[in-house]
């Protein structure tokens, strides 16, 4: 496994990352806490020793599997955890609404006024049982504070040696502009995939240039990318994916046609596909680290695979060339 500093924070993460957002259950329809907990040792065992989580993964739920399943651990890892939104707020604003996984709507609002900021991380480190977060990002921009404003929390809370570093997600380079003049960002975490590459424009060349290090979530597409996914695949209303344009029957047919004509560099590596896509992710010019989901230890030997090969110039050559031709209806 290979690992990267964040910026100049100190803070080395694996180039694969564990993405804890499935393991909340929120938007995923449903979580297994033991899987969880088995699979988050394993990536530990492999040397995956990023893990990212967030608040908003199942109302607290994945921080603290997390917590659960890093004590006596907490020295192998880095915690990569996020602020910033809240359910059923009464002073937020309002972002989004979705189904909880019992099927109950839920609310979901921007908050990230530095009151609120102060008292979110504290309500983090008590889930993950810990003392201190070394990455703490803003999961979304807040139309209703002052990026200013928020970033002073942030500043105290460097001060106060509750994080390590900072860091930001979802965010543009004007945002990111006003979140440096109060604190050094180590990270930028923009989507990013092969069938979704808008940080290519201007996330990318920004932090290139700006000497920030980028953490993309996403690289599998959601699952997409793996090939494991059919094109008759119905997910529950409870999973978000059920209403995500890339998981069109029309889109999951031309990705998979794609994904059958990259299959054989996979081969020639002994890789599966998600690892070969992930091996490419992790290749790209200004990626750091790629943020990759498991929901069971399987799933991460799988990611960790993804590090023990790296695929040729010619390789990649020929794969951008296939992206080019894929079309989806996004």
């Amino acid at each position: 496994m290979e690992y990267r500093e964040l910026g100049i924070s100190g803070v080395k993460i694996s180039v694969v990352t564990f993405g804890a957002w499935a393991i909340g259950g929120f938007m995923w329809g449903g979580t297994d806490d033991a899987a969880a907990i088995n699979a988050i040792h394993k990536a530990i065992d492999l040397g995956i020793t990023g893990i990212d989580t967030a608040p908003a993964y199942g109302d607290g739920h994945s921080e603290r599997v997390v917590g659960r399943a890093i004590v006596n651990r907490r020295d192998k890892v880095q915690i990569l955890t996020k602020f910033g939104l809240e359910r059923d707020s009464k002073e937020g604003t309002f972002f989004f609404e979705t189904l909880d996984t019992d099927g109950k709507p839920v609310k979901t609002y921007y908050n990230a006024r530095k009151k609120r900021v102060i008292a979110e991380c504290e309500e983090s480190l008590k889930r993950l049982g810990t003392d201190y977060i070394d990455l703490y990002q803003h999961h979304w921009p807040d139309p209703g504070t002052p990026i200013e404003e928020t970033f002073e929390a942030v500043d105290r809370l460097l001060k106060d040696g509750k994080i390590r570093a900072a860091g930001v997600s979802n965010y543009s380079p004007q945002q990111m502009d006003a979140a440096r003049k109060i604190v050094p960002l180590a990270s930028a975490q923009p989507p990013y995939s092969m069938v979704k590459r808008g940080a290519e424009g201007d996330v990318l060349p920004y932090c290139i240039k700006n000497r920030i290090d980028v953490v993309v979530y996403s690289p599998l597409q959601r699952g997409l990318l793996t090939g494991k996914i059919k094109a008759d695949r119905k997910f529950p209303n409870t999973d978000d994916r059920s209403g995500d344009a890339f998981f069109k029957p029309e889109n999951l047919k031309r990705v998979h046609e794609f994904l059958g004509k990259i299959r054989p560099i996979a081969d020639a590596h002994k890789a599966t596909l998600a690892q070969m896509v992930i091996n490419w992710t992790i290749q790209r010019p200004g990626i750091t680290a790629a943020l990759v989901g498991a929901r069971n230890p399987k799933q991460v030997e799988e990611n960790a695979g993804a590090t023990n090969f790296k695929l040729t110039g010619e390789e990649v050559k020929q794969i951008d060339k296939l992206l080019e031709d894929l079309k989806l209806e996004v």
